[in-house]
């Protein structure tokens, strides 16, 4: 019986440290790392979620589940952190005060949250009941101090999101971004806008890689999500250069640039395998058919195209590639709203909308001649948005 007090002792003093340490590194260490148990929480829940979706009747139940994955995730975590140390204590105790293991257990857990209800005889176990409280103050503090900096950052990323509606659709699209730039005789704006995003992709880069459970907070709308923002605002960048390299402006680079680095720092977070140098002809999962609609659009409206649809395509595709694969990843475990250029997954989310704008009047409430956005165009249901003049 000795020898297995002090074996349950020594996996006491283990679970105790490597609890603490997994907090320390998902709480405190500012570099890019990822607890394996809020991974692994995370994905099992996500999984349950993905699973019980399809047989919701309406997107909006779905995404009303898919939102609880999230917050779900970070409470289990914290009750599974706050166990470990009562469980560790428990075994520690159990070992050194000699008294049977249910009541090392109601000690361990007095003292981890402080109430001091139960306690045992002997210095020993005095001074491990200290300890216990000490580390359980300390996790519980640290979990509450978690929770302003996670919305924090959540409240900050939500901005540029929701601003993005208007400017390129909601779901937010590449090739919208510019056509409304253009149709609206905005396109100076457009220099500052890839600005803007290149400093939301450097602090979302920095955000869900120390924070990677962020990566599951959906937004507010359920149409809207930070990654079909991200990745429109990079489409919109890589396919102005793409058709129309003379004109681009050089934030639209930087911009790219900035986001493929944000999505790779939280591949790593996540462990997401990824081609750190593809090949610029690269297979793509995009087809051509689909980006044919995005060059369409832009050709509906006459935006300034100085190459033909052949040389975008090839262009184009060499930016892409360096960046779909995580997009690909990242959507098949978060499951974003459905939106063009992504994966199609109609049992889960249904088919992806076309943001479209009409030309509004009061003399032709139909759409003024010549209006921007016709369904013809494209081979999917399409979503409008008005615009009066």
């Amino acid at each position: 019986m000795e020898v297995v007090r002090v074996v349950a002792g020594l996996a006491g003093i283990v679970i105790v440290v490597g609890t603490v340490w997994n907090l320390f590194t998902a709480l405190v260490l500012p570099r890019v790392t990822s607890s394996r148990a809020f991974r692994g929480i995370a994905r099992m829940l996500g999984g349950s979620a993905r699973r019980l979706s399809p047989r919701l009747p309406t997107y909006e139940v779905r995404d009303r589940i898919l939102s609880f994955v999230g917050p779900a995730s970070i409470v289990v975590l914290f009750g599974l952190w706050i166990w470990l140390i009562v469980f560790g204590f428990s075994l520690i105790i159990w070992w050194n005060s000699g008294i049977d293991y249910w009541t090392s257990l109601a000690v361990a857990g007095s003292s981890a949250f402080t109430l001091g209800i139960v306690t045992t005889g002997g210095a020993g176990p005095h001074t491990l009941e200290i300890v216990a409280a000490g580390f359980g103050l300390l996790v519980l503090a640290l979990e509450i101090a978690y929770l302003p900096a996670l919305y924090n950052a959540f409240a900050v990323r939500e901005t540029e999101v929701t601003l993005l509606a208007a400017r390129g659709g909601n779901p937010a699209w590449g090739p919208e971004i510019l056509a409304r730039h253009f149709w609206l005789d905005t396109m100076d704006e457009l220099p500052p806008l890839y600005a803007q995003w290149e400093r939301w992709a450097a602090a979302v880069s920095e955000s869900h890689a120390n924070y990677p459970g962020l990566i599951w907070f959906r937004s507010p709308v359920s149409t809207r999500s930070w990654l079909t923002g991200l990745v429109a605002m990079m489409d919109a960048a890589a396919l102005q250069h793409a058709a129309s390299p003379a004109v681009t402006p050089q934030q639209a680079r930087l911009c790219l640039s900035m986001g493929i680095r944000c999505l790779r720092s939280i591949a790593n977070a996540w462990r997401i395998p990824f081609d750190e140098d593809p090949q610029p002809d690269a297979t793509m999962r995009l087809t051509r058919g689909e980006f044919e609609n995005g060059y369409a659009r832009l050709a509906e409206i006459n935006f300034p195209l100085e190459r033909d649809i052949e040389e975008t395509w090839r262009n184009f595709q060499g930016w892409r590639v360096n960046y779909e694969p995580i997009v690909d990843s990242l959507t098949a475990l978060i499951v974003p709203p459905p939106a063009p250029w992504f994966i199609a997954r109609p049992e889960l989310v249904g088919g992806a909308i076309f943001p479209l704008v009409i030309n509004r009047t009061p003399d032709e409430p139909a759409g003024a001649k010549g209006a921007y956005g016709k369904s013809k165009t494209f081979k999917t249901p399409s979503v409008r948005e008005s615009k009066s003049s």
